[in-house]
Parts: C-alpha cells; structure tokens; sequence
C-alpha cells in the first residue's frame, strides 16, 4: 500500500522514530510532507527516546502518537512500554510502525534472523496488538483494523502494524545529501593505512562493508577487525572492554554519528574509563545512510565538545584527508585516549557487497588473533 495512505488511515498529526529500509517509503514521505519538524516529525537517537517522545506528544496534546522503527530497535522499547506507556502504568496509547527485517523464511542478514522470529511474540508478550502488512494488503484491511485499534487505544493501550519487505510504497523520490567531501570508504582505506596490524572494531552498516572489502581488496586477513553487523551504538562499548583488557595493543574503533547518537552514554563511560590505547574515530555524513539516509542531529552538536566533557583527553575534527591522516599517526603514537570525528559525504558505491565470512567466523578468527597478542 502506499505509505501516504497508511499514514491517513493512521490520522496521527505527530510521527517520531528511527529509520529503517524497510520503511523507506514511509520516511521518505514523512521527510518530503514535514521535513524535521518539532510539532509534527522528529528523529530521535533511539527507539526508547522516541517511545518516551510520544509519550510527551500525548501529554501536552491528548493525541495518538506514532513510533516508528526497524524490529531489531525493539530492545529500546520494551522498558518504556512495560514501564511507561502500559495500562497498568500511565496507559498512553501510541501506534508502532515497525519494519520487519529477519521475517521467517525471508532472506536476510544474520543479525536479523532471531530478532526477526520474535518480532510477532514480543509484541504480542507486551500486550501490543498487532497487524502485519504485506504487499497484497489492502487499503480497507488497514482500514478495518484501523478502527479496531482505535478503540483499544481508547483504552490506553498501544498497537502496531508490523510491515513487510515492499509492502509500503512511495513514488516521489528524496535526495539526502551534505556539502563534505570525504567519501567513508576512502576515510577507512586511510585508518587501514595506519592502524595497521591493530585490532579495529567497526559499527553496524555500510562501515563495516566497507572495512572488509577493503581486507579483500588488500589482500588482508579479516582478523584483524571485529565487524559489529548487529547492535546498532555499541561497538564503542566493545572496543572499550577489548582495550581495557588488552592495555599494551592500540585498539581502533569506527564509529558512526547515528550509532553514537544512539547510545551516547558510552561515550562518558569511555571517558571516565580513559583507556590509554583506545582511538575513537567517529566518521560524521550526519545521516542515518545504511538504511537510506534521513538525517541525524550531529550535524547541529558539537561531538569533539561533547568528548572532553566526558572526559577523553583529546579530540579532534578532521574535515579533509591531509587533516586525517595527520590526527590518525599522532593517535597512533599517543598513549592517551583519542577521538577523531571525520566529516564525511552521503553515499556509498551502488556494488558494495556484503561479508562473505559468517558472524562466527568473524568473532572465532578475531579472538585468536587477539589472544596471540598476548
């Protein structure tokens, strides 16, 4: 269906939510019909943060909000819904949107296949009732079930609409795009170029594609990366636990703005931890790219103010590849906790493949080396 008629049918004035693939269409109608707007459409960091967002939306104004979100973001509600929005609490009625990557007998990536065979139950474990959209999903079915919700929401309580790979469509075309120069792969292929033999751990999305075709272009040994396919925001958090337990290897870590946007608390728990052989690097396109390029708020924050607040000794923006590659060899010989925030440009190459080791076999051959290290 379309996602301009789902959004009707919805009749919310307020969406908020992080976006995903599989509801490219409905963001992209959200982006081309609002924009960012406070009053009527705001991405937030995370799909808890967008939860307690609504929550506020239907305070101030008595109205149904709408969160929407990829299912791997579930994790981030379940404790404002149980804890905040439930009948038995507050009960603030909200509508979830919620893109269904990893759906059963549908290909995907490794990192959605459980988080896909859950998605129905923990919905249904929390009390939510649900709706799958498909393809062949009518606009009177949605209609239907539309007017059912509204009497549960009536009641306090939330539902959502679960929504299949290509079953919401959107014909106008958004172009998301910035005015930095630097192209991500070419920023990795230049921390490759320094870091060496060191152990990098990279964040979920293009990043990390990016990393292991540049190994396989290299002729390079994967083991040397921890590739965080999953998790969206804490490969920072894991680069922290691999260096505080391995103080003598320089450990890097590819961070991007929307996964540190995500769970930024890490980054004042790297900060008071300061370990002497973590180098941060946070490439910033202040966009949310890998799941089609809605913007993020670094682009308006301050993220090297935002370091040396929470205590790493040294940070530093990096806005053109001479700039870079000089702030990634001094890193590199520093023995002080480090962050480099790189500018970069949206987009990335139309063949870019996808790992061909699997999640196991990545985190087996990682371990090793890190053990051989000492």
């Amino acid at each position: 269906m379309k996602a301009e008629k789902l959004a009707e049918i919805i009749g919310s004035e307020f969406f908020t939510g992080v976006p995903d693939s599989q509801l490219k269409a409905l963001c992209n109608y959200l982006m081309n019909t609002y924009g960012i707007d406070p009053k009527h459409h705001v991405i937030a960091a995370n799909e808890g943060n967008c939860t307690a967002l609504a929550a506020g939306y239907h305070l101030a104004t008595g109205k149904i909000p709408v969160v929407y979100m990829q299912n791997s973001g579930q994790g981030n509600i379940i404790n404002p819904l149980a804890s905040l929005l439930s009948d038995k609490v507050y009960a603030i009625p909200t509508v979830f949107i919620i893109g269904w990557r990893g759906e059963p007998n549908v290909h995907d990536e490794p990192q959605h296949i459980y988080q896909g065979e859950v998605t129905v139950k923990l919905m249904e474990d929390m009390d939510v009732a649900t709706f799958i959209i498909s393809k062949d999903t009518t606009d009177d079915e949605v209609k239907s079930v539309m007017d059912n919700f509204r009497n549960i929401l009536a009641k306090g309580k939330c539902v959502s609409f679960i929504v299949r790979k290509g079953a919401l469509t959107y014909d106008e075309k958004v172009v998301y795009k910035n005015n930095n120069t630097m192209i991500r792969e070419d920023i990795i292929r230049h921390i490759t170029a320094v870091s060496g033999d060191d152990p990098i751990v990279s964040t979920t999305g293009k990043a990390s594609r990016e990393l292991f075709e540049i190994r396989e272009a290299n002729a390079q040994s994967h083991k040397f990366d921890f590739l965080t396919v999953g998790s969206m925001g804490h490969s920072s958090s894991i680069a922290l636990g691999i260096a505080i337990n391995k103080p003598n290897t320089k450990i890097w870590c590819i961070d991007g703005d929307g996964a540190a946007l995500m769970h930024m608390g890490a980054m004042a728990v790297i900060g008071a931890n300061k370990p002497q052989n973590l180098v941060h690097i946070i490439i910033n396109n202040s966009a949310h790219e890998t799941v089609g390029g809605m913007p993020t708020v670094a682009g308006n924050i301050d993220i090297t103010g935002i370091a040396l607040a929470c205590g790493y000794p040294y940070a530093v923006t990096a806005d053109s590849f001479e700039k870079l590659d000089s702030e990634l060899k001094a890193a590199k010989e520093r023995n002080s906790l480090s962050l480099i925030e790189v500018k970069c440009s949206i987009g990335a190459r139309d063949d870019l493949g996808r790992p061909t080791t699997t999640a196991l076999e990545n985190k087996e051959n990682f371990m090793k080396y890190l053990k051989n290290l000492g």
